[in-house]
């Protein structure tokens, strides 16, 4: 059966009332884009007033509807965040439980340490500092790696001293004048400290190549391997350098040698620290003369 061709809405007066009100906004909307195309077209001044006035009036619901959309759009960035943090969470509690038992241990071995050097009678000797002194400059070359400090002998600077940074080794004071001293830097192909493996203590070199970073080589007859991030100290052997002062951190894997970077950059510093040698020469002793013996008469 065909449909009637009649689309009156009925008999009710409410439904009359909501077709008419259609049909009056259609055609008040038809008569203002007329007016407003007009207008842009014969007087684009006044159309950009209009629409200035208009912008100002929508800006605030603008930005409010624009926050909804938002905050609704960033429901589910919210929902993975909180799903991340939590595993994250998870994570860090495994971590801290398993740092917890390191700390644990490191305590035990500390007092450990403690009560044997106790029953030694052992004496721990400490770096004294000499003077705090700025780096003025650096060596020019390419192939060998100086900086100069504006503190001398007058000031106690000897050679031999090392010289250290915030955060670890710088080098070794090689020259010392009245006001100034050069020190050879870690990364001098010259330079060659005795370190060793914060992780295990295992026993090593740290030589300087000349281009900024230095070769760890290892001194222990079994073969040794190398991970990245492993740090390595000062062991103290050679009486020059401090033990446990940080030097060198290992950048990729190896065997017997690797590649390294020093902890401390010379090139990022302004001042360092002179101290004294860990253990000094002993001095040496004055001959003294002999009386002849006299024959009795």
């Amino acid at each position: 059966m065909a449909s009637s061709n009649n689309r009156r809405p009925g008999f009710s007066r409410r439904a009359h009332y909501g077709v008419f009100a259609s049909y009056v906004f259609a055609v008040a909307g038809a008569l203002v884009g007329a007016i407003l195309l007009a207008l842009s077209y014969f007087d684009p001044n006044t159309f950009g007033a209009a629409r200035t006035a208009v912008a100002e009036v929508t800006a605030p619901i603008s930005s409010s509807s624009g926050a909804v959309g938002r905050s609704i759009g960033a429901v589910p960035e919210w929902i993975g965040t909180y799903l991340m943090v939590h595993d994250q969470n998870a994570v860090l509690r495994k971590q801290v439980v398993a740092d917890r038992a390191l700390m644990m241990r490191a305590r035990s071995i500390n007092y450990e340490n403690r009560r044997l050097k106790a029953l030694l009678a052992m004496r721990e000797r400490i770096g004294v500092p000499v003077v705090s002194a700025r780096l003025v400059s650096s060596s020019p070359t390419s192939a060998r790696r100086f900086v100069v400090l504006n503190a001398g002998s007058w000031q106690g600077v000897e050679r031999g001293q090392p010289v250290l940074g915030p955060d670890g080794l710088i080098g070794q004071v090689v020259e010392s004048g009245p006001n100034t001293a050069r020190v050879l830097l870690l990364t001098d192909p010259e330079s060659s400290v005795p370190v060793r493996r914060t992780r295990d203590g295992l026993p090593a070199l740290a030589v300087g190549r000349g281009d900024g970073l230095v070769d760890v080589r290892s001194v222990s007859n079994a073969a040794a391997t190398f991970a990245p991030g492993e740090v390595f100290v000062t062991s103290g052997a050679g009486g020059v350098y401090p033990p446990n002062v940080p030097v060198a951190k290992v950048l990729r894997h190896g065997r017997d040698i690797v590649l390294a970077e020093t902890v401390m950059r010379a090139s990022t510093l302004d001042f360092a620290l002179v101290q004294r040698a860990f253990l000094p020469p002993p001095p040496v002793p004055v001959a003294t003369p002999v009386a002849a013996a006299v024959p009795k008469p």
